[in-house]
């Protein structure tokens, strides 16, 4: 296995003042990284998924003066991009690795994945373990809470209903957990939460394909 882990100087890079020397550590540090992980993850998530899987690593293109305050990988179905459609997230923040599954503002049919998901909400309410976290907004570290602390319904609802309105689920990793450090046991955690959200994912891209088509 080529991936070892996360380190402390990972975690450090978002503390590196300026936009160029912040990406130069990002695409130094972390982005090798990332493309460890997927030889790792991507061919078992696809046979998760059922069909090929494309790794797109954020590159941050629009910046011209503010550094990102954190960075990521998505897996998408899709070759040319991620964000119009459901997809797996694994990045981080200066404090903490997400693995999501991720439903983003760009998505097209958001409102109705949306609402598909809250018509079965009581499906996802049991596919969803009680370690698991629930954000509504990518770009901020508060939007993020435990599920415990989060009214599925009115999530939900503010993603379907509001135009920058996100839902993304999934675990987080403090950045002192030890299993960061350990790139085996980490490989298989994500393939662990992958998993679980599978069955989600599933129920979204129904609606997907039904949209395309």
């Amino acid at each position: 296995m080529s991936f070892k882990g996360f380190s402390t100087k990972d975690f450090e890079t978002f503390d590196i003042d300026g936009l160029e020397p912040r990406m130069e550590a990002i695409q130094t540090r972390i982005q090798p990284k990332f493309e460890e992980i997927s030889n790792e993850i991507k061919s078992d998530l696809e046979v998760l998924v059922g069909n090929e899987m494309y790794l797109h690593i954020a590159r941050h293109l629009r910046r011209t003066k503010n550094p990102p305050a954190d960075t990521w990988m998505a897996f998408s179905h899709n070759n040319r991009g991620y964000k119009k459609h459901p997809h797996f997230q694994i990045g981080l923040f200066d404090d903490h690795v997400f693995v999501w599954l991720a439903y983003i503002y760009e998505l097209p049919g958001k409102k109705d994945m949306a609402s598909m998901m809250l018509s079965n909400i009581g499906q996802l309410k049991e596919t969803i373990p009680a370690s698991y976290m629930v954000s509504t907004d990518h770009t901020k570290k508060s939007a993020s809470k435990s599920i415990h602390d989060v009214n599925l319904e009115d999530a939900l609802t503010r993603f379907r209903d509001v135009k920058k309105g996100e839902f993304l689920i999934g675990r987080h990793f403090k950045s002192d957990d030890p299993l960061l450090a350990d790139g085996e046991a980490f490989i298989q955690e994500v393939k662990n939460t992958f998993e679980t959200l599978v069955p989600i994912y599933h129920m979204s891209m129904k609606e997907e394909i039904t949209k395309e088509g």
